[in-house]
């Protein structure tokens, strides 16, 4: 029996979400089962209550706004706990054709995929701007020479998670679990599949872009925080070795002048030199503290992965006594 869930982070989405929900796919090939989840982001107008209303029985509620990222991981737990298999994450405004589900979930059944993502191809969308089409393509060149894979389109939030790649996603960030995921995804050598899907018409505008500048910000810093997390050693060791380089250049300059000019004066090249290469080695020096720490977090997720899937599998063997119980009782009453 294979079970997809289909989870939809929402804020304020009340008269957005019957649509989305209208559209999803009562079933698909290779699947047994497909349920909803609903993660409503401390909205303000009743969307947990348009999902109730729904039939969707599966509703995570947030008091206050927490943030994209922190529902997105908030999904998956609920969504593994409810016993997926497959897990696809979808927009509440709509935004992705849901028809496209089928592609997302089709490397994962056959075993191709841990994680697929809608590629939407940024690069010719009409809806986007010029300036926008080649900013999320330089943003999926970055992020993929980052993440060590080939990413069309990292900022898609249109993508299908295997159950062991949800248990082992874990997202630090309070922007977007897009980029992150993706440079995670990289660091654990995970299987990563790009598709191509279609969108429909804009219904809102973006809320996580609130201008260009936000947005190249945001991103810039996301993926530079990611990149030290999962690989220090290489941001520290190119930091180190790129100090130690600048610091070569005034000390050739002292040496030249030294032995063959004037032995006399040029000490302020000697300065800068010794300042740039002893900061250069110092910068190395917490390169390697820094990848230390990086087996200690290595250990840590390992750790939540293990509490995380001990949890799900619980609560899985709780839903399959839960009916064996219940025909108990039934027979003992008979």
């Amino acid at each position: 029996m294979t079970k997809l869930i289909i989870q939809i982070p929402c804020l304020n989405e009340a008269t957005t979400l019957p649509a989305t929900v209208a559209a999803l796919p009562a079933s698909l090939p290779g699947i047994d089962t497909i349920e909803i989840l609903i993660v409503d982001d401390g909205s303000t107008d009743g969307t947990a209550d348009v999902a109730r209303s729904l039939g969707i029985r599966h509703v995570v509620q947030f008091e206050r706004n927490r943030g994209l990222a922190a529902a997105f991981i908030a999904g998956l737990e609920a969504s593994v706990r409810a016993g997926a298999d497959i897990i696809v994450n979808t927009d509440a405004d709509n935004q992705y054709q849901a028809d496209d589900i089928a592609k997302l979930v089709e490397p994962i059944l056959d075993r191709r995929a841990e994680l697929v993502v809608g590629d939407r191809g940024v690069g010719t969308l009409p809806n986007f701007s010029w300036l926008k089409r080649r900013l999320q393509v330089l943003g999926s060149w970055v992020l993929g020479r980052a993440a060590g894979l080939e990413t069309p389109d990292a900022t898609s939030g249109f993508r299908a998670l295997s159950r062991e790649c949800a248990l082992r996603t874990m997202i630090l960030s309070n922007y977007s679990y897009t980029l992150e995921s993706l440079i995670q995804a990289g660091a654990r050598r995970a299987a990563v599949s790009f598709v191509p899907i279609g969108i429909n018409a804009q219904t809102r505008p973006s809320r996580l872009m609130k201008s260009i500048p936000h947005y190249i910000r945001k991103s810039s810093l996301t993926i530079l925080r990611a990149y030290t997390m999962y690989r220090p050693i290489r941001v520290f060791t190119s930091m180190g070795l790129l100090f130690i380089a600048i610091g070569i250049l005034p000390g050739v300059r002292f040496l030249y002048l030294y032995f063959f000019v004037e032995k006399v004066g040029h000490v302020q090249s000697l300065i800068m030199a010794a300042i740039f290469i002893i900061v250069g080695f110092q910068i190395l020096l917490f390169g390697v503290i820094a990848d230390l720490i990086s087996f200690n977090r290595q250990i840590a997720e390992e750790t939540v992965y293990r509490l995380r899937r001990l949890e799900a599998d619980t609560a899985r063997e709780r839903r399959w006594e839960a009916p064996a119980l219940s025909r108990m009782d039934d027979e003992e009453a008979r």
